[in-house]
């Protein structure tokens, strides 16, 4: 089977304007839901796969308890006081309010995004206000974890700063190398 490019569709007539354009609507739709699923905290479709470390959100999202256990682990061998966990927890519980608000605000996109695709004639207007919609809720995420992890770097110290940098390097290298072996043992066909 071949893949339809845009190179390969009829260009000419009213025929190939109508397939670019559904195509390009598609794609669209796309990719406004593969925007705003990467804003939402990591960790909820990757529990059953059995990584649990940080990622965008990740560190906001859960039960407070979840979030302080959390806090706690990344502070474990900083030499972080009690005022510092202290001022870090609460910083992690007010982004995650915060976040689980903006989240639940923009639980109609998706649905509006769906109803946008799905109707007999699409609405290419409505579609761009959707997409600009969804990614002005995007950005506000983005600005609240940003916000967050500011916060929490004028707790720490410029040493702890750099200790949990060079955790963060060695996870990431550690993902890393672990996407690399499952992308050797299982090609994509």
């Amino acid at each position: 089977m071949t893949r339809t490019t845009m190179t390969n569709l009829p260009a000419s007539g009213s025929r190939g304007r109508i397939r670019l354009m559904w195509l390009g609507m598609l794609m669209a739709v796309l990719a406004t839901f593969a925007v705003t699923t990467w804003a939402q905290p990591m960790g909820h479709g990757m529990r059953h796969g059995g990584h649990h470390g940080m990622g965008p959100g990740m560190m906001f999202g859960g039960s407070p308890a979840r979030m302080d256990k959390m806090v706690d682990r990344m502070l474990d061998g900083l030499s972080a006081t009690d005022a510092q966990r202290s001022q870090i927890k609460q910083i992690a519980q007010k982004a995650a309010a915060d976040l689980k608000t903006q989240h639940q605000a923009g639980r109609g996109l998706h649905e509006r995004g769906l109803q946008i695709f799905t109707a007999p004639n699409i609405d290419p207007a409505a579609a761009e206000t959707l997409r600009q919609q969804m990614l002005a809720q995007h950005d506000q995420a983005s600005k609240t974890m940003m916000q967050a992890m500011l916060d929490i770097g004028q707790v720490l110290t410029p040493e702890q700063r750099a200790k949990i940098g060079e955790r963060m390097k060695a996870r990431a290298a550690k993902m890393h190398d672990r996407m690399e072996r499952m992308h050797k043992d299982h090609p994509r066909k």
